[in-house]
């Protein structure tokens, strides 16, 4: 299953963009961490880990329903956490 809505990634990408970072030197992980065995309606969760190629930095944020990493994301870039 995907955590990363299409729209989170096209917003993820605006960032980029925005930043004139080209989308390629990035890349998306995401890790599924739902519970599969309960019953229930349940949210999803899990996080996303962002690498960037040029500089092997990395940041992880938690995703999944209401999660708000794409602009945890735009915050750390914006304050050199991949540079």
């Amino acid at each position: 299953m995907k955590l990363i809505e299409p729209d989170e990634k096209k917003a993820f990408h605006a960032v980029l963009a925005a930043q004139n970072l080209a989308a390629g030197d990035f890349e998306l992980h995401e890790v599924d961490t739902t519970d599969p065995k309960t019953d229930e309606i349940f949210a999803l969760t899990g996080f996303v880990t962002v690498s960037r190629k040029s500089t092997g930095r990395k940041k992880q944020y938690p995703t999944g329903d209401g999660s708000i990493w794409v602009a945890e994301f735009e915050r750390d870039l914006s304050e050199g956490a991949f540079d």
